[in-house]
């Protein structure tokens, strides 16, 4: 009996080893690491102060309201009264006592409602405005001061003056009329005051010295 049998057996064993060994190292996984690179769109973005806004200007000082008109009273201790005609942010004031103290003054009216006017002879008349109907405040004539406040003038009531030549002799007057209807006015012969007779309210008509006159509304 031949010994080939048993060697091709053994041979053939040996081969069927050797190329198991060989498919096991070919297929075997190899541990790797990875690494992924961040695209720049994943990058994080630095952040960024929100934008501030300026803030708003502030607001200019609110105008006080001065209706026009005429506004009228007499001084706090009586004496005397007072008369302001308000228009386009102009006054002409006129205080007078009915018999010889009087004075003619003019200003501006400003944004805040307060007055300073002036006159002749450095009188001069600090006043504001008291909500709508209203002006308080200090008028300075000659060596007095006269406290007052005065309402918006009702009909009828106001503030006139009439300026004329009568037989030769220059005539100036002023008057107040009060809302109860009192008149307090001054009427001035070449410069010589005395009290003024009664005017006409409704037309302004005055009689001097038998020759009639027209006093007429005062505005600035």
């Amino acid at each position: 009996m031949k010994r080939s049998g048993p060697l091709l057996t053994l041979l053939a064993g040996l081969l069927v080893g050797l190329f198991m060994l060989s498919l096991n190292a070919t297929t075997g996984e190899k541990s790797t690491s990875s690494y992924v690179k961040p695209s720049p769109s994943t990058k994080a973005s630095p952040s960024t102060a929100p934008a501030q806004t300026s803030a708003p200007p502030s607001p200019s000082p609110s105008r006080t309201s001065v209706p026009e008109g005429v506004y009228t009273g007499r001084t706090d201790d009586d004496s005397s009264a007072v008369a302001i005609t308000v228009r386009d942010d102009k006054a002409i004031a006129y205080v007078c006592d009915g018999h010889n103290i009087e004075s003619w003054l003019q200003g501006d009216v400003k944004d805040d409602g307060s007055l300073r006017l002036t006159g002749k002879g450095g009188a001069s008349l600090d006043g504001k405005v008291k909500g709508t109907k209203e002006i308080r405040g200090t008028a300075h004539v000659g060596s007095g001061s006269y406290a007052f406040t005065i309402g918006r003038a009702k009909k009828s009531s106001g503030l006139y003056r009439a300026n004329s030549t009568v037989a030769g002799a220059k005539i100036e007057g002023g008057w107040i009329v009060l809302p109860d209807g009192e008149q307090v006015g001054i009427l001035k012969r070449d410069g010589k005051p005395a009290p003024a007779p009664k005017i006409d309210p409704e037309t302004g008509a005055v009689t001097v010295d038998g020759q009639q006159l027209t006093a007429r509304p005062v505005t600035p």
